[in-house]
């Protein structure tokens, strides 16, 4: 059983509706419908506000969570279809899919002379990882400008406001590991 499936049978069983956990909670409700959808998983923080909510322990909601199985998954270049475009300058493409049963969410970023990535901010605890497959980039994460080169690295805690800039003459390509993954 995942997460999501656990929440939605031990509301039920307190009959309690989305709406109602949602209030007693303080857990936005459209967060909680994403939660039990398998959509997302939640934060430390939400499983907290719902045990309370329900009158259960961390370690109750937790008891016979399935860690899933061990999988292996193999993605060719054909069947990658998830690419966001950002400007008329810079995507991102997905390199796995069902990101959100992952504990890392890798992604390709491609980003044209002269562009740049649409400025960033998560939530705290998300943490960001770059390599610069080619070209050159100027990341800018919170107040510091961070100059990197072909198969440079870059780590940092995605809360603080970040945008990453082609700072080369032709197209940078960068491989950016997010975790745990965020939308």
């Amino acid at each position: 059983m995942k997460i999501g499936s656990k929440i939605r049978e031990l509301r039920k069983e307190r009959k309690m509706t989305l709406q109602e956990l949602s209030k007693k909670s303080g857990v936005a409700l459209a967060t909680l419908s994403r939660i039990e959808n398998e959509i997302m998983t939640g934060t430390i923080g939400s499983h907290m506000q719902i045990c309370k909510a329900m009158d259960i322990t961390l370690p109750e909601l937790y008891a016979k969570i399935e860690e899933g199985k061990k999988q292996v998954e193999h993605k060719s270049v054909a069947s990658r279809t998830d690419i966001f475009v950002h400007s008329k300058k810079s995507s991102s493409e997905m390199l796995t899919s069902r990101v959100m049963d992952k504990k890392m969410m890798p992604i390709m970023i491609k980003i044209d002379f002269g562009g740049s990535t649409h400025k960033e901010e998560t939530k705290r605890g998300i943490e960001k990882f770059i390599y610069v497959i080619d070209g050159k980039i100027e990341a800018l994460v919170g107040k510091e400008k961070y100059n990197l080169n072909k198969s440079e690295t870059l780590y940092f805690d995605a809360s603080l406001p970040h945008v990453l800039k082609n700072s080369g003459t032709g197209e940078a390509k960068v491989i950016c590991v997010i975790s745990p993954p965020a939308l």
